[in-house]
């Protein structure tokens, strides 16, 4: 791969890590602290992410565990969960906060698929939109004289190589996740 092309790898594999964090955040009937990853919590008058003012575990396949550091932050993590689009309600016994995940019915389920299905999708553009500005970046390059032809055309196969690449990641990685949701 030439210097050419590697920011455009960086580029693609940047869309790649972002659908691997939409991903986590898709309730899939098991507990997976990735949920709180939008929580945010009033500390101190400063907007705080959950995991930054509390010890977030898996204690069973279906329920994470939430102890907050300062025990004063109970009732607003707790609120924070309800205000925030997880659907889950918390459990509050004046220590920790219990999130029992529910397993999704069928219908959920395939809904869930859909929706992932639909963020590979657009990995996929993002990825391919990555490609064009690479192909125009290399066009532009040869008219400038930056570049030969022969060079022009591997830089061209590299990037196509690239496309490739990562498309069948994100395919992968959209595989994987339906397989998940899909099990019970």
């Amino acid at each position: 791969m030439s210097s050419n092309t590697k920011v455009f790898e960086d580029k693609m594999k940047g869309a790649v890590d972002h659908l691997d964090r939409e991903l986590a955040a898709v309730r899939a009937g098991r507990a997976n602290p990735a949920v709180l990853d939008k929580v945010v919590v009033d500390y101190y008058g400063a907007p705080t992410p959950v995991q930054q003012v509390a010890s977030v575990a898996v204690s069973e396949a279906r329920v994470l565990t939430i102890t907050p550091w300062d025990r004063s932050l109970l009732r607003p993590i707790s609120k924070a969960i309800q205000a925030s689009d997880i659907g889950i309600n918390p459990i509050d016994d004046g220590q920790t906060i219990r999130l029992n995940f529910p397993a999704p019915n069928e219908e959920r389920r395939k809904q869930l698929a859909k929706d992932v299905s639909k963020m590979g999708e657009e990995a996929k553009v993002a990825i391919r939109n990555i490609r064009r500005d690479a192909m125009d970046k290399a066009k532009a390059m040869k008219k400038a004289g930056e570049l030969t032809e022969d060079t022009q055309k591997t830089m061209e196969e590299d990037v196509q190589k690239l496309t490739d690449k990562y498309i069948k990641l994100v395919d992968k990685t959209v595989e994987e996740k339906q397989k998940e949701i899909m099990s019970v």
